[in-house]
């Protein structure tokens, strides 16, 4: 049995010759690994540690060329200018892109959000490039995912709060619905163009689609249900319906305590849920997989949050071994971390979670 067969099998509820298995890391961890083991690519790694998922880049910009700011930012093709932000200190440091300002922040009207002239568009973006990054992922026989990067990533709340600003898009969400509508429509419009031609471009080759937005903080979601219901939820559909289109696995990442959610999660026909992220109130991983595992799946639920960076050796493999006595039983569950391994993580325990998979994880 191959990793694509593996992976199509438990996403069927039934269970393979093993659980599947994937790795998420920063690049900065890629880094680290790839120097330890002496190893000169991704494709390397994700061989070392076994992983049954390979994930494509997707199509390339090829719009209009984006500003460089006096102040040294970068507009994205939101037209959000974005800094390199460094944290920690040497080995244990790293960048991440952050917001440096919001071009809708100050904008009091639904004509204004409609009209504004950087709305990205699909036109820009060559989707030739797809095909072949499409079937050299299918060659190797792995599961092969679309998910891009944090800005050609299906979601509506995050590119909202980039473009409107945090605070300022969960009040309209409140007090100004309309120009929230108006700016979830405007994305929503943008992302299924976007996927629909690079599944087209993939030529059956793309097995999952993963979608990514986090509705939940550590105690609950960021808004109430039937917000999410009456803003969120016919976008969030709507990328799910373009996936089965093509025939893919549609997949989500949500981080935070988003339970309430997931009972309109299976109701828009989502196949996947990332992660069951076990640090939150309310994620009680165990009875989620009672109440919800015969109608989706579940990718992901290792600590990173604590048991990763600050946990033992032991500890590690305690975890992994309870998450797949608990969530692998009828298939259903692909083991994962519940979000990128951070640079703070120690080598050992990244290492115990991967031999603790091989020893545990066979049906």
């Amino acid at each position: 049995m191959d990793s694509r067969e593996r992976v199509l099998l438990a996403l069927e509820h039934k269970e393979p010759d093993r659980v599947p298995i994937d790795y998420w890391a920063t690049s900065e961890v890629n880094a680290m690994l790839l120097k330890r083991y002496g190893l000169s690519s991704q494709e390397e790694l994700l061989e070392h540690f076994d992983s049954d998922f390979r994930y494509i880049d997707g199509p390339e910009y090829i719009g209009p060329e984006l500003t460089v700011r006096d102040d040294g930012s970068k507009e994205d093709h939101y037209g959000v200018p974005r800094k390199s932000v460094s944290y920690g200190e040497g080995s244990k440091g790293g960048t991440y892109s952050e917001v440096a300002e919001y071009p809708l922040e100050k904008m009091t009207s639904v004509e204004e959000i409609k009209n504004y002239s950087k709305w990205p568009k699909a036109d820009w973006f060559d989707y030739d490039c797809v095909c072949e990054q499409a079937k050299r992922a299918r060659d190797t026989g792995k599961i092969v995912t679309f998910m891009g990067d944090r800005l050609n990533r299906c979601a509506l709340l995050k590119p909202a709060m980039y473009v409107r600003g945090v605070e300022q898009i969960l009040m309209d969400l409140y007090t100004n619905k309309e120009i929230a509508k108006a700016i979830f429509d405007k994305i929503a419009e943008f992302y299924c163009e976007y996927v629909r031609r690079t599944l087209e471009a993939g030529e059956g080759n793309i097995d999952i689609l993963f979608t990514g937005d986090d509705f939940g903080t550590q105690q609950n979601t960021f808004m109430p249900i039937e917000l999410w219901r009456e803003l969120i939820k016919d976008g969030f559909k709507q990328f799910i319906d373009v996936g089965h289109e093509f025939g893919c696995n549609i997949a989500h990442h949500t981080c935070g305590s988003i339970i309430v959610l997931i009972p309109e999660f299976i109701d828009c026909g989502l196949d996947i849920l990332n992660p069951l992220q076990p640090d939150v109130e309310g994620m009680d991983y165990e009875k989620i997989k009672a109440d919800y595992g015969s109608d989706i799946s579940f990718h992901g639920a290792i600590s990173i949050q604590k048991t990763m960076p600050y946990g033992t050796v032991e500890d590690v493999r305690n975890e992994v071994k309870d998450r797949i006595e608990k969530l692998a039983p009828g298939g259903g569950f692909i083991l994962c971390t519940a979000h990128n391994i951070q640079i703070d993580t120690p080598v050992e325990n990244i290492e115990a979670l991967f031999e603790a998979y091989q020893e545990f994880g066979r049906y």
